[in-house]
């Protein structure tokens, strides 16, 4: 009999990473998926992913409705309530082996909240990372590990911290990346493809670019995105092309999207703004990099700008505090929220002959792929007593 492993998605990012991870537990003889989703991926002004989640062949068993309030002070704790509530009686029908959720957002937070209350063996994936720059995530990543039963990290330095933590060696797990996986695979959109989808001409530089909002500062959304649109204006006047997709569903995301509304009324030819462009043209975007007669580079403050851009060499401009102390490779330039320093990082990305050879060296500290597969072969054999599972010991005294 196969053992049952529901996984749990709540916004574009998180699918993406979470893709090779599905393939494996489809793939693996003993194991079955139960695929929950949620949040953003329901949402029209997101994009609407569930689209591209039924695209990629996986069958869907449960949506989770979440209430977003429009009064922003309560925006998060509301989402979080009727999250737990809608992921707890999933999960009573689903009936699980193991729950598995990734990140450090509050969709996944609500759902471990609702799983580990139901005595639901629970697997967190990205637990360890730290992220010190105003965002919450690194207090709700922390919190969904010691909630959490089962640990696969990114990388040893994330591990060592879950460790530190008290956790049981034997419940945690160092697999990389999963992100890495597909780009190993070359599963992403190739060159032809893009242009045609996106009307872009590889001759010229082209600058992709996604800003979120750090959660503990959403009233300063607008003001540290103004120096950003600022930079971005001034080089599509210099023939520079520049794809924008909008942020996630974090509270003061509106207020960013709201924003690239505006831009799109002025109808700049340089400047292309989109909702979501999914997981396989955003590292077709990335992969662009790896073609030494063509310009790109990735800005703004996703982590993927962090994680993802060492596997292609791509340079990348990672603005203001919301990646900081998150492990990275020699190819990411950080500036503050400035107008000049952002326009000078991204030139210099474009066009520093010896900065752009530099990038094509790196070595991604996140691994090298088969990440997926190491979930998948963990989760399979994972002891099914219960009591030994949910019984979890403090090894700090």
């Amino acid at each position: 009999m196969k053992k049952i492993i529901a996984v749990f998605t709540g916004n574009r990012a998180e699918y993406g990473l979470q893709f090779p991870i599905l393939k494996a537990i489809q793939n693996h003889k003993n194991l079955d998926y139960r695929l929950i989703i949620s949040g953003a991926h329901l949402a029209k002004r997101f994009g609407e992913t569930i689209k591209e989640i039924k695209n990629d062949g996986f069958k869907i068993h449960a949506k989770v409705k979440i209430e977003m309030s429009k009064n922003i002070d309560i925006f998060t704790p509301n989402a979080i309530s009727s999250c737990v509530m809608g992921v707890a009686k999933v999960l009573r029908k689903i009936k699980p082996d193991i729950f598995l959720v990734y990140g450090d957002r509050f969709e996944g937070f609500a759902a471990v909240i609702a799983s580990t209350q139901m005595n639901i063996p629970t697997a967190h994936i990205e637990g360890g990372d730290i992220t010190e720059g105003g965002a919450l995530d690194d207090s709700v990543r922390h919190a969904m590990t010691k909630l959490s039963h089962f640990h696969f990290t990114t990388n040893f330095q994330a591990t060592n911290r879950i460790l530190s933590m008290g956790e049981e060696k034997w419940r945690v797990k160092t697999v990389g990346y999963p992100a890495i996986d597909l780009l190993a695979q070359g599963d992403y959109a190739g060159k032809k493809e893009l242009r045609s989808r996106y009307k872009i001409d590889l001759v010229k530089p082209i600058v992709l670019f996604t800003q979120h909002s750090v959660t503990t500062e959403y009233n300063l959304s607008r003001k540290q995105l103004l120096p950003s649109l600022k930079a971005l204006m001034s080089l599509s006047n210099k023939d520079i092309q520049i794809i924008i997709t909008f942020p996630n569903n974090d509270v003061g995301g509106e207020i960013i999207s709201n924003e690239f509304k505006k831009i799109s009324k002025k109808r700049n030819s340089n400047i292309k703004i989109y909702k979501s462009i999914g997981r396989y043209n955003y590292h077709g975007f990335l992969a662009l990099a790896k073609d030494k007669k063509l310009r790109i580079v990735c800005v703004g403050n996703s982590s993927s700008g962090i994680k993802e851009t060492p596997f292609f060499g791509c340079p990348s401009v990672n603005i203001g505090s919301r990646q900081q102390s998150r492990l990275r490779a020699n190819n990411i330039i950080d500036v503050n929220y400035n107008k000049n320093q952002i326009e000078n990082a991204i030139k210099k990305c474009l066009y520093d002959k010896t900065f752009i050879r530099k990038c094509k060296t790196v070595k991604n500290p996140y691994g090298g792929g088969r990440s997926g597969e190491k979930i998948a072969k963990t989760l399979a054999n994972i002891t099914q007593n219960k009591k030994i599972i949910l019984r979890k010991k403090m090894t700090i005294k």
